[in-house]
């Protein structure tokens, strides 16, 4: 249509210049069918690596039948979760234009009909006009559509009936009937509380989605895991803009808390893993006393390298705490962000050699070290400036007889012993370690990270790997949302639910209004009203 409002007039161009037009329509239609083609053979290529991953999964069950092989079951469960990442993108890239290469349509589960043992909910939305809009005249009762979603409340499934009434006017015929409510997911059958159990059960008490689908089954529900995984992805591009305002919030902060942990992510085409990374930025000022509310955020890198923390700390500026590791070098140079350090990592070499050894040296770091710690107990929730009045008291004369008995220590022992080596540590980060005392702001470890990573750490184990970049990305933003929501003492689950019962209509320029502590009043009288 474009197109030809802006055609010139054919009649009115010279020989010369209807080759051109030509020439360039030409180019311009080779140019997109060579996207197209690109396309349809991501699309086919999908769709052949899932056709493949089914079958070798089928072979490898056949294979385990009579048996048991830890391994084997290590090799199923990995195939299951690329299975599972494969099939939550595919929503992403359906459409194939017409006049392509056929591609071989996608195998998708037969919707069956929903339990007839499941509770049904009649939830009624007459029509808000009571007269017919054209004319004015009365309306009659004529019929209804009815649908059903298929909801989740804490430990069991219920339907909901959506029954749209439909009434007719008796002067001009006309049908008045009300909108049908919107979904997360447009076209689905889950419900926000489903979907919201869904992700909190994959991504915080992480059971991956093959062995929800076996749960269900149990109930009288069968959900395919590639329905459960279609739901995974459309959820998490529907959640897409709430995970960047809640971006937005971390980053505003003057001090944050950084850290990251490995994660096997399975490379495609050949089966094996890689090492992804999964970093994480913690804002949690409540214990200088801040009421600020508390957030987390998760990002998603291929690998560790030191240019990653600087993009995403790349608009920041203030204080970072966070480990000793090299690649955060960068981020200080030029002093827009300040270096604070972390006892717990200082401790943490210690106790391991006092574990090991019982070494008379490491027993007495650790009790120095608890000393300054239980100044820390002491001052937990007070403001700034009274924190730092107390540690130049109290903390800052304890730190400089730790560096000293340090440095006199370190003249007694071997230079290849791991104790020499855990005192150097110390040594070499002292001043980024003593910034606690002149900042009431910074805390004397970096545990608010750590914590944050637990829940990553703990689904690691479960998981074996993400099944993809894409899959790795997913879970950074639920981790997000999730993190940030226990952070604020809010139920997880119950918080999703309400962010997917009301998000599909929200307008973007008020996200902000469906981060975590904005819903916490909503969120917890309706977890009392489903128990």
């Amino acid at each position: 249509m474009t197109l030809r409002a802006t055609l010139p007039d054919l009649d009115a161009l010279d020989h010369g210049a209807l080759k051109t037009l030509i020439c360039i329509q030409h180019e311009q239609l080779l140019s997109q069918s060579e996207e197209l083609l690109t396309k349809n053979e991501q699309l086919a290529s999908r769709e052949v690596e899932i056709e493949h991953l089914k079958l070798l999964i089928a072979k490898l069950r056949r294979m385990q039948f009579g048996r048991s092989s830890e391994k084997l079951d290590r090799k199923i469960n990995q195939l299951e979760l690329r299975l599972e990442e494969l099939q939550g993108s595919q929503p992403e890239s359906k459409t194939v234009a017409s006049g392509s290469a056929e591609i071989a349509p996608v195998t998708r589960p037969v919707r069956r009909p929903l339990p007839d043992h499941l509770p049904r909910e009649t939830r009624k939305y007459p029509p808000k006009q009571e007269a017919c809009p054209d004319c004015g005249g009365e309306l009659k009762h004529v019929g209804e559509d009815v649908s059903e979603i298929l909801e989740y409340v804490p430990e069991r499934f219920k339907v909901i009936r959506q029954v749209r009434p439909k009434s007719a006017c008796t002067g001009c015929a006309r049908i008045v009937q009300a909108q049908a409510p919107s979904r997360p997911i447009e076209r689905s059958f889950a419900g926000p509380g489903l979907l919201a159990h869904v992700l909190v059960s994959k991504y915080c008490d992480h059971l991956p989605l093959y062995r929800q689908s076996e749960i269900y089954a149990r109930e009288g529900v069968e959900l395919d895991r590639s329905t459960l995984a279609d739901w995974v992805g459309g959820t998490s591009r529907l959640l897409e803009p709430l995970v960047e305002a809640l971006r937005r919030h971390v980053m505003a902060a003057e001090k944050l808390h950084g850290d990251d942990t490995p994660i096997p992510v399975l490379a495609p085409g050949n089966g094996k893993t890689k090492t992804g990374r999964l970093w994480t930025y913690v804002r949690d000022d409540r214990p200088a006393g801040d009421t600020t509310p508390p957030a987390v955020w998760f990002a998603y890198t291929t690998d560790r390298k030191g240019e990653h923390p600087k993009e995403h700390l790349s608009k920041f500026t203030g204080i970072l705490q966070a480990d000793g590791y090299a690649g955060y070098d960068q981020v200080y140079v030029g002093g827009r962000i300040q270096e604070a350090a972390c006892l717990a990592h200082v401790r943490r070499k210690f106790y391991d050699l006092y574990v090991a050894h019982k070494s008379p040296v490491a027993a007495e770091a650790l009790e120095r070290i608890a000393a300054l710690y239980a100044i820390e107990k002491e001052i937990r929730g007070r403001l700034p400036d009274q924190r730092r009045e107390t540690r130049n008291v109290r903390s800052r004369p304890l730190m400089e007889s730790l560096k000293q008995w340090l440095e006199e220590t370190l003249l007694k022992l071997s230079k290849k012993s791991l104790t020499t080596k855990a005192i150097r540590y110390a040594l070499g980060r002292w001043d980024a370690l003593l910034r606690f005392c002149d900042d009431g702001r910074i805390e004397i470890d970096n545990n608010a990270a750590e914590r944050s990573l637990r829940a990553v750490v703990l689904g690691r184990k479960n998981f074996l790997f993400a099944g993809s970049d894409a899959g790795g990305e997913r879970a950074a933003a639920i981790y997000s949302l999730i993190g940030s929501a226990k952070l604020n003492g809010i139920d997880p689950e119950a918080y999703l639910r309400n962010v997917l019962s009301c998000i599909a209509d929200h307008p973007i320029n008020r996200i902000e209004e469906l981060l975590p502590w904005n819903l916490a009043t909503s969120a917890e009288p309706e977890r009392s009203q489903v128990a």
